[in-house]
């Protein structure tokens, strides 16, 4: 992997850190923010391999030296990995850390490490680090990794150059998906509903996004033309589906994505369908209502997802937007 391609997934940030390096500017320490499979790791490790390289091209390491090597295989003495212990990163970690930091170089006067994570610090370990951070012995480069920005110490992101990753592009999101085995259908419809590789292998245990999107998909039917079965399917299908919080809200999101369907369907927008399998379903309920009816059932499931952060009761919440949008 080469900063060249990295760009691809992360157009704003690598330019960034590639100028740093070029200028020699690179800051001490860096946070990266943002979701799995943004290309966190892949650029934390390339950076590290460019802050090492003695063949270094520009900002682009030389990837066959005996540094870049050994930061591929995770073995490098000068470079140190933290990964939480069970649910958390304990002070101890951190504590051995710096203890090996105290000791020079084994192949240079620079170390470097990356703590995967870090909003799993516990309070001391973090305390812990921010010393550390503070008072490195040795010139060193630090990169805290987390999806969860906001659960770390304010007084460490301070101490950090804070680097926020956008979610993938849709097409490398479905690229990707398609090359962990999804058909091409339903790595469209995920790259519609989300672009975090983390929540996608949530919904994907016990086939659970397959299941809701064909529930979803009858009670869109079933709301204009088998009203009367609308009840029904939503106690024995939708509800034993549909326990967690999150997974209402996604299926209310997979509404939202037929209902934006209908309107591209209406305008002849067939590329930017979620349900590109389902199109003459589309075409014969666009034939059924209007814009005005489309906007005003959107209307009602954005008002739905906000009663459903009220902890309105599931059941009552989901049947009475059945009922509101069934036949316009």
């Amino acid at each position: 992997m080469t900063f060249a391609k990295l760009q691809k997934l992360q157009p704003r940030v690598v330019p960034l850190l590639m100028k740093s390096i070029e200028k020699n500017r690179l800051a001490h320490a860096y946070l990266f923010e943002g979701n799995r499979g943004t290309g966190k790791e892949e650029i934390a490790l390339q950076l590290v391999k460019s802050y090492f390289c003695s063949y270094r091209k520009n900002a682009e390491a030389c990837q066959k030296c005996i540094d870049c090597r050994r930061i591929d295989n995770r073995n490098h003495p000068d470079v140190h990995f933290i990964f939480p212990d069970g649910q958390s990163i304990k002070k101890q970690q951190v504590d051995y850390l710096q203890k090996e930091f105290s000791y020079r170089g084994v192949e240079s006067s620079k170390k470097a490490y990356i703590i995967y994570e870090a909003d799993l610090m516990t309070a001391s370990a973090a305390n812990s680090l921010l010393k550390f951070l503070e008072e490195p012995s040795l010139p060193t480069l630090a990169i805290l990794m987390t999806t969860k920005g906001y659960q770390i110490l304010p007084t460490i992101k301070s101490r950090c150059q804070h680097l926020v990753f956008s979610p993938l592009p849709k097409r490398l999101f479905i690229e990707q998906l398609e090359e962990k085995g999804f058909t091409k259908t339903m790595a469209r419809f995920l790259a519609h509903v989300t672009t975090s590789e983390e929540e996608v292998e949530k919904m994907s245990e016990g086939d659970w996004i397959v299941q809701a999107r064909n529930v979803v998909i009858q009670l869109m039917q079933e709301r204009l033309f088998r009203s009367q079965k609308l009840l029904f399917t939503i106690q024995e299908k939708w509800l034993p589906l549909c326990k967690e919080r999150w997974q209402i809200d996604r299926s209310l999101d997979m509404i939202l994505l037929w209902l934006r369907d209908l309107l591209y369907m209406k305008v002849g927008n067939v590329e930017a369908l979620a349900y590109i399998d389902k199109q003459e379903e589309l075409k014969r309920q666009a034939l059924s209502v209007s814009f005005e009816q489309i906007n005003e059932h959107v209307l009602a499931v954005i008002e739905a997802k906000k009663h459903l952060e009220a902890n309105v009761n599931p059941q009552l919440l989901m049947e009475n937007l059945m009922l509101r949008i069934k036949e316009g």
